[in-house]
């Protein structure tokens, strides 16, 4: 079965499984308190020009959002979010478990615009009833979205403009922000963006990691005590070696920058062999995530040979399914693809 389902469907890039290999009988400290994460915070810190003492490591995607918005918000609280956005469809109600609200906005091409933002909250201030309201208490956007599409450096600083006049933090969920950064349409550098938001994570999971994510604080604000919330949450892992060697692996020699280079090269050449055997777009992603619409006995075919992800009814009789390329999507897994089709 060929697979392009998504892109954490894989293991780890070979150099993260060697580290992991010769360092597996060696001792270390426990909770990221051993050598390589020490070192990858440091090299984190460099590409991203922030304090490495405000970087942590945390065990995947949905713990790091659940924790840092139950964190960074204040009881009374919510947090805005894409109507499409990820907390609020396919987190199964992670961020609703923590006690606080997903407030949903209109989603464009996956992206909230700062036109939208800024009604929204004039509009709930100018509630007489606001008291009696569950307040915006942060925003929380994906880049890449959960649509493979990008907010621009633009579109970012327009965003954060309205969250910094309204003394709210913006939260950046980066699983996939090794894609963002590699597409050719990005024009967002790691610095910028570290500038641009007051929390983001830099996904590894979906970008050559066995597991883990390297969370970043870029204003000096991490809430009080966050490795005792984080162990609440259990979102720390006690070998935190794992995920530090890991990290320590993809920062060095830019190594997370080029194998996402792959999945947006991989991509184009999956858009063109989509292109040739006549399937039509929903969505042409400048990342490594794209969306098609099938018949529906056309897809039950397809499934017979490629595992690919399902995303939404289109109507009736057809679907949009997800396409996704990754770190570790080959020539032969493409020309196989092409065949099929």
């Amino acid at each position: 079965m060929l697979s392009f389902e998504s892109d954490y469907i894989k293991g780890a890039h070979p150099q993260i499984l060697s580290a992991l290999y010769k360092l597996n009988e060696d001792p270390f400290a426990g909770y990221g308190e051993d050598k390589f994460s020490k070192t990858a915070k440091q090299k984190i810190a460099a590409a991203c020009a922030t304090d490495a003492k405000d970087i942590f490591f945390l065990v995947g995607g949905t713990q790091t959002n659940a924790v840092v918005i139950a964190t960074m918000l204040k009881d009374y609280e919510g947090v805005i979010a894409a109507q499409t956005g990820h907390i609020n469809v396919h987190e199964a109600g992670a961020i609703e478990h923590t006690g606080h609200k997903v407030l949903p906005l209109p989603a464009r091409l996956g992206k909230i615009n700062a036109q939208d933002l800024s009604a929204y909250l004039k509009t709930f201030y100018a509630d007489e009833n606001y008291p009696h309201m569950v307040f915006p208490g942060m925003v929380y956007i994906s880049q890449p979205t959960e649509y493979g599409t990008l907010y621009s450096k633009a579109e970012l600083n327009a965003i954060y403009a309205i969250c910094k006049e309204y003394k709210i933090p913006l939260y950046i969920d980066g699983a996939r922000l090794g894609y963002a950064l590699a597409s050719t349409e990005n024009d967002v550098s790691l610095p910028e963006l570290a500038q641009l938001c007051d929390a983001f994570y830099i996904g590894g999971t979906k970008v050559g990691a066995l597991c883990g994510e390297a969370l970043v604080f870029t204003k000096n604000n991490t809430p009080s005590h966050f490795i005792t919330q984080v162990k609440q949450h259990g979102a720390l892992l006690a070998k935190g070696s794992l995920i530090g060697i890991q990290f320590d692996t993809l920062f060095t020699d830019n190594l997370y920058f080029k194998i996402s280079k792959n999945a947006i090269d991989t991509a184009h050449q999956l858009i063109e062999i989509l292109e040739k055997k006549g399937f039509k777009f929903f969505l042409k992603s400048p990342t490594n995530q794209q969306f098609v619409i099938v018949n529906n006995d056309k897809l039950q075919k397809l499934r017979e040979h490629v595992a690919t992800g399902f995303w939404e009814k289109y109507d009736e009789n057809s679907s949009v399914i997800r396409f996704a390329t990754s770190w570790a999507t080959t020539q032969d897994e493409l020309i196989k693809l092409k065949e099929i089709l």
